[in-house]
């Protein structure tokens, strides 16, 4: 599990949006997140694999940005924007398990053949009967 230096994270503090009353309209409790994943300390096949992901967050720069305005609080906010960030990474640090491929075992072709036949049969059975 890798930890992200609180210098390569940039927080700033904005005013939410939707509906609130007078609380959205003077507060600034939502938070702006920012973080560079190419100068970031991140291993590199983190990196690639961050870069990698089809996600919206993350913009052709490669930076991640998250915004946050669930909370009232702009501490909930901050460590939402965190915690977000950390899943995030936490699910690129795992490489993908490679696929190998397999053959299906005899038993499972001839079932598979029998079940075929069964249902063509089965068909033909639903045909019209000539009158002969």
């Amino acid at each position: 599990m890798m930890t992200i230096p609180s210098s390569e994270i940039t927080l700033t503090a904005m005013r939410a949006q939707g509906a609130g009353g007078q609380n959205v309209n003077k507060v600034s409790s939502a938070i702006h997140l920012r973080f560079d994943i190419n100068a970031s300390t991140l291993a590199d096949e983190v990196k690639k694999r961050l870069l990698a992901l089809p996600d919206n967050r993350i913009t052709k720069n490669g930076v991640v940005v998250i915004k946050a305005q669930a909370h009232r609080t702009q501490e909930m906010n901050k460590m939402d924007a965190l915690l977000r960030l950390h899943e995030l990474v936490s699910s690129a640090e795992l490489a993908p398990k490679l696929r190998r491929k397999t053959k299906p075992t005899k038993a499972s072709q001839q079932e598979r053949l029998n079940i075929k036949s069964l249902r063509g049969e089965k068909k033909t059975l639903r045909a019209k009967v000539l009158n002969e």
